[in-house]
């Protein structure tokens, strides 16, 4: 089952239970995926789906962070609900240890030896995690490792 399959499905399955918040976050999710469709002329791969994905979860742990700043706990509440359930769509995230082990494998293909050589580790880790690992662990990890 692909996933606009998977996303219609669910969609069918939160009217019947009237989870009118699913409902609305899952309708977000299949329009974003239709509109990048749409844009690039074609049906979805997986990975692009996957990108998809990434910037929807992106989006709303941005929203978070704005909101908790702000003190508008009605709205992170919200926000939470919307992550969680975008989330079930990602494929399933690397812990901590294995995006270390990439990062290091990345490190020691790139030569990499100072954090001025960021980029170079960075751009080389980015493709095998991705949608499976958040950036900015990444980024942490590889200065952690670069220092």
């Amino acid at each position: 089952m692909n996933l606009l399959e998977r996303l219609n499905s669910d969609i069918k399955q939160a009217m019947k239970n009237k989870e009118k918040d699913k409902l609305t976050t899952i309708r977000m999710i299949k329009a974003s995926i239709q509109n990048e469709a749409i844009k690039l002329g074609h049906d979805l791969s997986e990975e692009e789906e996957v990108t998809v994905l990434s910037r929807e979860v992106k989006q709303r742990k941005d929203s978070l962070h704005e909101f908790e700043k702000a003190g508008r706990e009605d709205l992170v509440d919200k926000i939470r609900a919307e992550l969680q359930y975008v989330e079930l769509y990602m494929p399933e995230q690397l812990s901590e240890e294995e995006v270390t082990e990439i990062v290091k494998q990345a490190i020691s293909e790139t030569g990499a030896s100072s954090k001025a050589e960021m980029g170079k580790v960075m751009s080389a880790v980015m493709p095998k995690v991705k949608g499976r690992a958040d950036g900015s662990l990444v980024n942490k990890l590889v200065q952690q490792h670069l220092s």
